[in-house]
């Protein structure tokens, strides 16, 4: 079996719930993860929508997820360290932490959850960007696994 991600907060490929929109609580969904490669050393978390009307834009960066981790809870703190061990960074919306799907008005947009397995903690400073991410994870992804929810309005 190979790495995977799941969530309860709403089925794979399903409509994702208000709560977790920016019609709602804004709050970010409960993830779980199993079966990462031996030699993970951390997990980074990126949340993305492809179908946004000036490209992928970004949701939500969270990386330094500890290895003995295998979930994130619903409603992680906006806060750049959460727990004293993860970080995150900055979304597109120009803030820390999630910020939920918020697509115009339309066909409903695909968000996907996009976890990351690597063989190191990753040397970029909480805050970063989406580019600064990318650029520190190349080289040290071992493997991936996604979920993805739709959302419109």
């Amino acid at each position: 079996m190979s790495f995977q991600i799941s969530t309860s907060s709403f089925s794979s490929g399903a409509s994702i719930p208000t709560k977790f929109t920016c019609d709602g609580q804004d709050v970010s969904p409960q993830l779980s993860w199993s079966r990462a490669p031996e030699a993970t050393k951390s997990f980074a978390l990126i949340a993305d929508d492809p179908d946004a009307p000036a490209g992928t834009w970004t949701h939500w960066l969270i990386w330094d997820i500890p290895v003995a981790s295998n979930q994130l809870a619903e409603g992680v703190p906006k806060t750049e360290e959460v727990g004293g061990l993860a970080r995150q960074g900055q979304n597109d919306f120009r803030k820390i932490g999630y910020n939920g799907p918020c697509p115009p008005p339309g066909k409903p947009h695909r968000y996907y959850f996009k976890l990351f397995a690597l063989d190191s903690k990753l040397n970029i400073h909480t805050g970063a960007n989406r580019a600064q991410l990318d650029a520190a994870m190349k080289g040290h992804i071992l493997a991936q696994t996604e979920v993805m929810g739709r959302y419109g309005r």
